[in-house]
This record gives structure tokens, C-alpha cells and sequence, in this order.
């Protein structure tokens, strides 16, 4: 590999605290959203083309990013979906057979700006400390006065809604016509590994825009309804909560993850609130209180259901709790075949230890038609 002389770049943060790095390749530029870091050691690519990061610079805890590539076939959208990527090192190499293109060719692709050789393990810890907040990265290193003045006009992550940038447009299908169940999904920000699972099951999934009525749904006559992941904050998606309490009127079952857990909870009356800085990674530990098992999970949100509100509604009930802080991982509704998690059962590379709950759902459509 040649030597490559590389522009100095910088992350400021709202605060005004300014960390140092360089830009990655030969990009410039700037770009704002709220800065958050992942702990995952693996699933780089999945982690920047997943929705529910739409707006978030991305700062990775693993010392190496980009030794192994990226493939086609390990996206979950049709496209990078952070605002930005701060890291360590960064590598320019890729080692794996299977690739079809360097990170940096990935990145490119997609217009992204991403800065390397930050000291990623305080900044980290600062985040820890301090709280997920907005902040610029830039390679405009001798404009901080500026790049302060114009973070000022970024708004913040708490009652920004995002849905409607990363739903899709118009509705499609995803599956074969000849599947047993049909399954309405509403997208407020959902990943292709979601699809896969509820295909592979044995359905076939509508996928609707993330303001689309639940009478407009029902007109598929679906087995039962998805609500999926999704960015930002919960509470402005009136429209999706909404359809989320009219589908309850109907008794079909329904599954909501991440986002959609979130939107299932504010549709029962229970409010949201946002974290200090989140749950991102994939090896955080949840606790199933129905089977009193472990899981390990795969989770990326920064807003939380109220636990005390849900502990105190007569019709939902606490199915899973995150070891880790005692926040709501999991409810389901008394009396309906409607549960989520506020975690990842899809994910992809891994872990696999809530695969389970894609199979409980598909038991809960079986018992319902029955």
C-alpha cells in the first residue's frame, strides 16, 4: 500500500470540546447529526446502512475498520444511512474473499465523509460521561467559530421525527406469492435482515410508507402486522401510532420491534423518554422474564419506554429487561397476541439469541386463525 498524505479533520461537539483526526481518503467537507458509538467488533456494514442510525454520526469502539471489506449481500437498506463515521484506523485493505469492494470504495459510493486516528476510546468515554449530543465533523480544521455557529442550527435528536426520510415511498412486496401468511409491515425505518426473517417463516410481507392507515393496510387482508425499527423520536409519529391503535381494534396479532416497540408503547398511553446515550452493540444482556433465560442481543436505540408507566397499565405486562439498567426490553398486551422488543431479534452477523420471538409471533398468527 503507498503512503497516502491525508487532511486533518476534526470532531467538534456542541459543548465545544474538539477532538483531532484525519479524513479518511480524499473526501471533504462537513457534517452534522448527533454523535453516538457502536460496540459492536463486527457488522460494520450492517451497522452503517441500517435506518434507525439515520441523522447519527457513527463513532466505532473496534480499533480496525475495514479490514474485512464490504459485500453487496450484508446491507440493510438500499444505502449508508449515518451522516458521518469517526474511527480509529481505518483500513484501506481488505483481506476477505468474499468482498466485492473496499470500505472506502463503499463510502465513496455513497458520498459519505469519514474521519480516522481519533483517540476513540475518550471519546467514548466522554460520550459515557457527558451524553449522546449534536456535534460536526469536518475537515474545515481552521473554521471551529464557524462550525460552531452553524451546530447551533442543528436541532436535536429529542422530538426530531425521522421516519418519514427513510420509509419507503410507495408501498411493495417482498416474497413469493405462493406464502403461507401475509404479513402487513409498517415501515418506519425497517431492515432487509426483518424481511428475510419473516420470509423465510414462510410469509410473504407487504411493506407499507410509514403514514399509511390501518384501514389501508387491512385492505391486504393480512395474517397479522409488523411495526418496525426505525430513527428518532418516537412521539411525533402520530400517524404510526395511530395506525398502531387501530390495528389493536382488530385482535390480529402484531409484532413491533425497536422504533415499533416504542410506538406500541405511546399507542397504549405510555409514554417515551430519551437516554443519557443509548444502546448500541451487540452483546448486551437481556433477561426473558417469561422463561427467566438470558439472551444476548444485538441493540441500537436512544429513547426508552417508561418502565413505571408500564408496570402500572392494566394491559401490558413486562416481558424483558435489560440486565444492564433495568430499562424496558420487552412487553406484551395482556389480553391481545401483540408483543415487541426493544432490541434486535434479526440481527446480522449476529448474535442469534432472540431468533425465538420471530417463531412466537408466527405461533400467535396460527392461533389466531384458529
Amino acid at each position: 500500500m503507498k503512503y497516502q498524505k491525508r487532511k486533518k479533520a476534526l470532531l467538534l461537539l456542541e459543548d465545544g470540546t474538539i477532538f483531532y483526526g484525519k479524513a479518511v481518503g480524499e473526501k471533504e467537507g462537513t457534517s452534522f447529526g448527533e454523535v453516538c458509538f457502536n460496540t459492536g467488533m463486527t457488522g460494520y456494514q450492517e451497522i452503517f446502512t441500517d435506518p434507525s442510525y439515520f441523522g447519527q454520526l457513527m463513532v466505532t469502539t473496534n480499533a480496525h475498520i475495514g479490514n474485512y471489506g464490504t459485500n453487496k449481500d450484508e446491507i440493510e437498506s438500499d444505502s449508508i444511512k449515518i451522516a458521518g463515521l469517526i474511527c480509529k484506523n481505518f483500513s484501506y485493505e481488505y483481506s476477505r474473499p468474499s468482498a466485492d469492494k473496499s470500505l472506502l470504495e463503499f463510502l465513496n459510493d455513497n458520498n459519505l465523509l469519514a474521519i480516522s486516528d481519533v483517540d476513540t476510546r475518550a471519546l467514548v468515554s466522554y460520550i459515557r460521561d457527558n451524553g449522546a449530543m449534536n456535534a460536526v465533523i469536518s475537515t474545515r480544521v481552521n473554521e471551529v467559530e464557524q462550525l460552531k455557529e452553524e451546530l447551533k442550527q442543528v436541532p436535536s435528536m429529542e422530538g426530531l421525527e425521522l421516519a418519514s426520510k427513510v420509509s419507503t415511498k410507495e408501498p411493495y412486496i417482498y416474497g413469493e406469492d405462493s406464502a403461507q401468511y401475509r404479513i402487513a409491515a409498517l415501515d418506519i425505518g425497517i431492515k432487509k435482515n426483518i424481511l428475510r426473517n419473516l420470509e423465510k417463516r414462510g410469509a410473504q410481507i407487504k411493506v407499507f410508507p410509514y403514514n399509511t392507515s390501518q384501514e389501508e393496510l387491512a385492505k391486504w387482508n393480512p395474517d397479522g402486522y409488523f411495526i418496525s425499527n426505525g430513527p428518532g423520536d418516537p412521539e411525533p409519529l402520530k400517524d404510526a401510532i395511530q395506525t398502531t391503535k387501530d390495528i389493536l381494534k382488530t385482535n390480529k396479532p402484531l409484532f413491533g420491534i425497536c422504533l415499533g416497540h416504542q410506538v406500541l408503547a405511546l399507542a397504549n398511553g405510555v409514554s417515551t423518554y430519551k437516554m443519557h446515550h443509548g444502546h448500541r452493540g451487540i452483546n448486551h444482556p437481556i433477561l426473558n422474564l417469561m422463561t427467566g433465560k438470558g439472551e444476548i442481543t444485538s441493540q441500537n436505540h436512544g429513547f426508552a419506554v417508561n418502565r413505571e408507566e408500564t408496570e402500572a397499565h392494566p394491559d401490558l405486562e413486562i416481558t424483558h429487561t435489560h440486565l444492564n439498567d433495568g430499562t424496558v426490553a420487552g412487553i406484551k398486551m395482556k389480553y391481545k397476541n401483540v408483543f415487541s422488543v426493544q432490541y434486535h431479534p434479526e440481527a446480522s452477523p449476529g448474535p442469534h439469541d432472540a431468533d425465538y420471538l420471530f417463531d412466537q409471533f408466527f405461533e400467535a398468527i396460527k392461533a389466531s386463525a384458529n
